[in-house]
């Protein structure tokens, strides 16, 4: 969301820049737009990680309890 916030008050830097012939405003409104984009991107990352790291927690859990479930039914099978 930050990100998006900085694209759209950059483009209105840059914007400004080009109305009052400011090179160094638009030049730094522009550099601000791909920093606020690099933040866009990094967040997408994070959340992408952060979910792929859930699933595999929940994946080896699942495998875990199989894992047992099977052991304890082994277990039972010798005692009898």
């Amino acid at each position: 969301m930050s990100g998006e916030k900085d694209i759209v008050k950059d483009r209105i830097k840059e914007a400004a820049g080009v109305l009052t012939d400011d090179e160094k405003l638009r030049a730094e409104g522009k550099i601000d737009q791909a920093v606020g984009k690099v933040k866009q991107t990094a967040g997408k990352v994070l959340d992408a990680t952060k979910d792929a790291a859930k699933k595999t927690v929940e994946t080896a859990k699942e495998v875990a309890k199989k894992t047992a479930d099977k052991a304890e039914s082994a277990a039972s099978s010798i005692r009898e």
